[in-house]
Parts: C-alpha cells; sequence; structure tokens
C-alpha cells in the first residue's frame, strides 16, 4: 500500500471518528514498529572520499540561512556539538549523487517527554531530503520519523539504535533526482546502513521532506548537504566524508 492510501485512510479515519489533531500529526505513521536488533560498524574514509569534517575546524560548512562561520561547538574528542538556536549547517561545496558517512552521538541523561526532542537531527541531501537523526533507543514515536527514516516518507526496516551516549553510523548512497526544466525524470533514491545494517533498500523519494502535508519535488541541480539544528537535547558528530558518483 503506498504511503498516500496509508495518509488518505488515516485523514478519513480520523475525520469520522471526529478526532481534534494537528496539521502535524496528520502525516505521522505509528505501526508496525521497526524490530530492535543490535549492530556496530565504523569505517575509515577511502582515499577518494572528500573529509567534510575531521574535528580540526569548520572549514567545508556554513550556517544554513546566513553563510557565517557556525556557532557549532568543535569538542576536544574531534566531534562537534550542535549549539541549539544557531542554525544548521550546510556544505559550502554543492552535490549531486554521493556515498556518505557520518557518525553521531546522542545525549545521556533525563529525557525529554517528547519523544522528538530526544537528541533530534537530520542529515538533508540536497537541502531537501531528510535521513532523520533521533534517540531512537527505546524512545517510541510515529515510526516514520524515528532515527533512519526518510523523513515522514519511508520507515527503517528495522531499529538498530544505541544507546544515548554511544557513538553511532550511518553510511548512504544517495541517488539525485533528475529534471528536464521543471519536469522530473527520475526521483531521488536512498540506501542507508545504520551501525552496519541495512536499514533503507533504495527506496524512492517523493518529494522534498516536509512536516506538514504531503513531499512534491521543485525543480533543483546539484545543493549543500545539510546537517539539522532542532530544538533538543545535545547531539554530536565526527568523521564525516562524501565521495561524489554517478548515476
Amino acid at each position: 500500500m503506498s504511503i498516500y492510501k496509508l495518509v488518505s485512510g488515516i485523514l478519513l479515519i480520523n475525520f469520522f471518528l471526529g478526532f481534534s489533531q494537528d496539521e502535524s500529526t496528520a502525516t505521522e505513521i505509528w505501526s508496525p514498529i521497526p524490530v530492535k536488533i543490535n549492530a556496530s560498524d565504523f569505517n575509515v574514509a577511502p582515499s577518494d572520499a572528500i573529509i567534510l569534517f575531521d574535528g580540526k575546524d569548520f572549514s567545508n560548512w556554513v550556517t544554513q540561512y546566513s553563510n557565517e562561520i557556525p556557532k557549532w561547538k568543535i569538542n576536544s574528542d574531534g566531534s562537534m556539538t550542535v549549539i541549539n538556536g544557531t542554525g544548521g549547517i550546510k556544505t559550502i561545496e554543492s552535490y549531486g549523487s554521493v556515498q556518505l558517512h557520518v557518525e553521531w552521538k546522542t545525549s545521556k541523561g533525563i529525557r525529554n517527554k517528547k519523544p522528538q526532542y530526544n537528541s533530534n537531527s537530520g542529515v538533508f541531501l540536497q537541502q531537501q531530503y531528510e535521513l532523520q537523526i533521533l534517540d531512537s533507543y527505546e524512545n517510541p514515536t510515529y515510526v516514520n520519523g524515528q532515527a533512519g527514516a526518510i523523513y515522514k516518507q519511508h520507515s527503517p526496516m528495522v531499529n538498530s539504535s544505541k544507546k544515548p551516549g554511544e557513538w553511532q553510523s550511518y553510511d548512504v548512497i544517495f541517488n539525485s533526482p533528475v529534471f528536464d526544466k521543471k519536469k522530473l525524470i527520475k526521483p531521488a533514491f536512498f540506501t542507508v546502513f545504520q551501525n552496519g545494517v541495512l536499514i533503507q533498500n533504495h527506496v524512492e523519494v517523493q518529494g522534498a521532506t516536509t512536516n506538514v502535508g504531503l513531499p512534491k519535488y521543485n525543480s533543483h541541480g546539484n545543493l549543500p548537504l545539510v546537517l539539522q539544528d532542532h530544538p533538543s537535547l545535545p547531539l554530536s558528530f565526527r568523521n564525516i566524508w562524501i565521495r561524489k558518483i554517478a548515476d
């Protein structure tokens, strides 16, 4: 069943039952819940990779909307931590289809009662298509919004999330969409491994990520990679590299 039929069914049920809900919850899917598994995997960058973050500086990044030097914190262990309220960060260079590796760590401590505020961020390919980052270890939320989801479009096949405070990894193959002027010729696709486990298997992107309403495509060329600043418990990144690939 397509997401469009699922969403239509959810909206219809809520209409007849008289449920009141905000605009965002209309596109949340809560089942089936991905099976929880344990996994571990870390990689060294290949020789032809572009090192986007090596723990030393933000030379490959600017703040998402102001193009200023990022105000996130660089830590002594070679990681960087999101400083909420300072804005997301984006790469200076633009990309099309890529292989991407990024490592991230959620926070220990007292969790927020709202699951989406527990170490929430995201990796946006071409500024538009989000691979969700979230503390999804025993932190139930709508499954198309948990860690490893192509946000509000595809739930992960399994939940391979680690405990808060442990480093995790995403290895991503992203095939960018193809446009002829404003017409979509070929959609985008994601293949994603979380901690060495396949969680998205060449899934078709249905359009730009949106929290409210259904996704749709807008014609574009190569665009930067974005790491999201989402109000939440602190979240850190390290060892980010990328390889350009041909479609």
